[in-house]
């Protein structure tokens, strides 16, 4: 269960809402799926089996790995839900609607029941029930990447997986279509495409085009060294590289790589390896060494080094919002990327050391959507909502019988 506290809002909405185009579904309830349409004719956006809402609807994924025990907070009704319990599990990643529980030989993917689907010039938003998928073969070092047509998993010793989008949708898993080979990365669906880097883990890789059955189609003259990291952003795909990153990007069925360099000789400590930011933003961020992140501006092809105090974790809205920096302090900090200058701080929100997440406990994490930051406080058993457009104020505080070590967002 969970308290309110500093409740401004019913929940947090977007900026500007998205208006439904004309004989969308019907509406219904998040849990007993959505009503039937009302004439014979398929309305747009029509799902069977959702309900089709006016605004995003967000809802975080939780879990504890201590016990096992995971919960599924709908930011919108401020409900907890329970679902089964996924023992072992490490570390929690999302393609924005599917949670998925990376154990130690296993994956659990958990439907969270809320996403969008972009159609360009307007945005369909659905909230269904929360239902159980199953368990895909790759535990711990497995990596999870999807788009509308398919998801990949590419386990940590490279072989890699196409599972059909559809199917995980019904509930189902479906029956993969294995790649041949293996990568040095994570494979990543793009363009109606699969993005994978071939060459030995750890050395330098080659960017590898491949249709959906594997087969190579096209190899952008690129290389990227001791390959770390990558993010899925509207100008492309950003692989993180020794000197810097890659971009994939897809024009018109010709695949290009363009190179964006860190302009100077970054340690291997302080590089770039794992990257956080907003669905749909091109501005990501990393932890560069200690006391600093990384802000990689795609649209840009610029990084900026912001210096920080001891970063637990980062993250931004991007397109002039702030850098939001968890340091060991227990604090929240808020920094103007572009002078680099902290312009925020809260109080301390939760407990945290230097050694965070350095001994195999997750870390807490930020999340990031158009209007809201969450924070989630293991120890305290509790998610913080952040105004980060407001001088970081908290909005809302939830409560939690369970200590959410893990959590994502899904509904974006």
């Amino acid at each position: 269960m969970f308290v309110r506290r500093n409740v401004t809002s019913l929940a947090p909405a977007l900026a500007a809402v998205i208006l439904l185009t004309a004989g969308c579904g019907g509406r219904g309830d998040a849990e007993s799926g959505s009503e039937k349409p009302a004439s014979s004719a398929t309305p747009h956006g029509y799902v069977e089996g959702a309900a089709e809402a006016a605004e995003q609807q967000s809802r975080l994924l939780l879990g504890d790995p201590g016990s096992g025990d995971t919960r599924v907070l709908d930011l919108i009704t401020g409900r907890v839900h329970d679902a089964a319990r996924s023992p072992g599990a490490t570390a929690l990643t999302t393609d924005g609607r599917f949670g998925y529980f990376h154990g130690a030989d296993d994956t659990r993917v958990l439907d969270g029941g809320a996403w969008m689907v972009d159609h360009g010039d307007h945005v369909h938003y659905y909230r269904a029930k929360i239902k159980e998928v199953g368990e895909v073969p790759g535990g711990t070092g497995t990596s999870v990447r999807s788009d509308a047509g398919v998801t990949v998993v590419t386990s940590a010793d490279g072989k890699a997986s196409v599972y059909p989008r559809a199917e995980l949708e019904e509930g189902a898993l479906g029956t993969p279509v294995r790649l041949p080979g293996t990568y040095a990365g994570a494979v990543v669906p793009y363009a109606e495409h699969l993005i994978a880097l071939t060459g030995e883990r750890g050395g330098p890789a080659r960017i590898a085009v491949l249709d959906r059955s594997g087969k190579q189609v096209a190899a952008p003259e690129a290389e990227c060294e001791d390959p770390q990291g990558n993010a899925v952003t509207r100008r492309g795909i950003v692989l993180g590289c020794a000197d810097g990153a890659l971009l994939v990007h897809e024009d018109d069925g010709a695949f290009t790589a363009e190179e964006i360099p860190y302009g100077e000789d970054v340690p291997r400590r302080e590089r770039a390896v794992e990257f956080r930011h907003r669905p749909g933003s091109s501005t990501l961020t990393a932890p560069a060494g200690k006391d600093a992140v990384w802000v990689l501006d795609v649209t840009e092809g610029a990084w900026t080094r912001v210096e920080t105090g001891p970063v637990v974790a980062a993250n931004t809205a991007g397109e002039g919002s702030p850098l939001l920096v968890l340091e060991t302090d227990g604090a929240l900090h808020g920094y103007d990327i572009s002078v680099g200058k902290e312009t925020a701080v809260t109080g301390p929100l939760l407990k945290t050391t230097p050694e965070a997440g350095a001994d195999g406990t997750p870390a807490p994490v930020i999340e990031v959507d158009r209007s809201r930051a969450y924070l989630n406080d293991p120890e305290g058993k509790r998610v913080y909502e952040i105004d980060y457009n407001d001088d970081l104020r908290v909005a809302r505080t939830f409560d939690l019988d369970v200590r959410p070590s893990l959590m994502v967002e899904t509904g974006r």
